[in-house]
């Protein structure tokens, strides 16, 4: 191990001072002094050292300089014979002198600092150690000199910054609606679950729909959980309200509802025409579904279709066609826009797509069979789904009426074309399992 030489406050008076000064200063160390040059100590006064050895030798100077050397542990230099000789030369020339009796140290002490000495030598001659590039983290090496590949990391900023800009430039985004979460503390407080990547959003029911004029006696924090959970899966708008460094955001469909109702029933074209008018066909989000019907989310509106302007088709379950996440083409029959913030829309789908029965009629013979389904059973009588989405209308069977579902065989009675109608009646039914 490297002897360490105590330092005083001389040695930091040796910066800056002339030459005189500096050879009055007492050499602490003549070893050192005329000693071969370490080579490594002149490398290292090139550049800083930041090693944990020069660390601790910071700390030490400055406790020194906080309380100042008295010389007290100044340690007596070690001056070779080489130096008394040249000594004794110089004093019989200029006058006689009394032969100095040369002192010889013990071999083990010799032994000893010749040990020290090359132990010193051993640690100044240590070789430096090279300082090794570490990799840089998630380095990718591109293939034409700019990557297009979107790391993990890229598309973590991406989607902070789309709802960064959505809470403060109010820019609506869209998702879908993965779960609905409901709190233990306050049972009348429901969220809506969406997903921006790795980030959460949640929507409060209150701000999801608005809320029913009658509750009807019940309890509308369940009330509000069921519509809520009636729009699982649907595909929705929503502007951000808060970001929390969790990874959560707070957000508002109803907020983004009425940006979009703003931009399309009250915006117009080039030539001032509304955007949405009546007669035009649009596309339209499915947000919910019951039996009798929708609910669809038409821009910023939400508003009911009933069965009979879903399907050509009759008695269909809505619930079986139609699903929230879905999106369907429907045709704007009428909008009402004499409330800014209560906008009426009816909309049909039916009515948006070409009516079967005007190209479905021309497949069909009378007097010849044909297989179907029996898709509803009235007091008119059986109805059957053929081939084509339309229903033909036959009489009771003498054996009794068949359930909804069974399969059947259908002897065409009449058509007609100028009303799209056909009749005609049951002769094979097969019971449904």
């Amino acid at each position: 191990m490297a002897r360490k030489t105590p330092i005083n406050d001389t040695d930091e008076n040796l910066v800056g001072k002339p030459e005189d000064s500096i050879n009055e200063t007492p050499i602490e160390n003549i070893d050192e002094a005329i000693g071969e040059p370490n080579l490594d100590q002149q490398t290292l006064a090139d550049e800083p050292d930041t090693s944990q050895a020069n660390l601790e030798m910071d700390e030490f100077m400055a406790a020194g300089d906080a309380a100042p050397n008295d010389g007290s542990n100044q340690i007596e230099p070690d001056i070779p014979d080489q130096a008394f000789e040249s000594q004794d030369e110089f004093q019989s020339d200029s006058e006689p002198q009394e032969p100095v009796k040369k002192t010889r140290r013990p071999k083990k002490a010799a032994e000893n600092t010749e040990s020290e000495s090359q132990s010193d030598n051993t640690a100044d001659e240590t070789p430096r150690r090279r300082r090794t590039r570490s990799p840089r983290a998630n380095a990718v090496v591109s293939i034409d000199g700019t990557r297009s590949v979107e790391t993990s990391a890229d598309k973590h900023n991406n989607e902070l910054l789309d709802l960064v800009e959505s809470l403060k430039g109010r820019k609506v985004l869209s998702g879908t609606i993965q779960g609905v979460e409901r709190s233990t503390e306050n049972p009348d407080l429901s969220y809506a679950v969406l997903y921006h990547g790795d980030f959460k959003v949640i929507i409060p029911a209150e701000e999801l729909v608005e809320k029913p004029e009658d509750f009807r006696d019940r309890s509308p924090g369940d009330v509000m959980h069921y519509m809520v959970t009636k729009r699982l899966g649907a595909e929705i708008d929503y502007i951000v309200k808060g970001v929390d460094k969790t990874g959560i955001a707070a957000a508002s469909r109803l907020e983004a509802m009425a940006a979009k109702r703003k931009e399309y029933y009250f915006g117009t074209d080039r030539d001032g025409n509304n955007l949405l008018y009546d007669g035009i066909s649009a596309e339209a989000r499915v947000v919910s579904v019951i039996r009798a019907g929708i609910f669809i989310d038409l821009f910023g509106v939400e508003t009911y279709i009933a069965l009979r302007e879903l399907s050509y088709q009759r008695g269909i379950d809505a619930s079986a066609q139609f699903q929230p996440g879905q999106r369907v083409l429907v045709k704007i029959l009428s909008i009402d826009r004499s409330n800014k913030n209560k906008i009426q829309v009816s909309a049909s789908v039916k009515q948006a797509t070409e009516n079967p029965y005007e190209k479905a009629l021309r497949k069909y013979v009378i007097d010849s069979r044909y297989v179907g389904t029996v898709s509803m059973v009235d007091t008119n009588g059986v109805f059957v789904s053929l081939d084509g989405g339309i229903d033909c209308l036959c009489s009771y069977p003498k054996r009794g009426r068949p359930p909804r579902g069974s399969r059947v065989t259908v002897r065409i009675i009449g058509i007609n074309h100028e009303s799209n109608r056909i009749w005609g009646a049951i002769t094979h039914m097969t019971t449904a399992r």
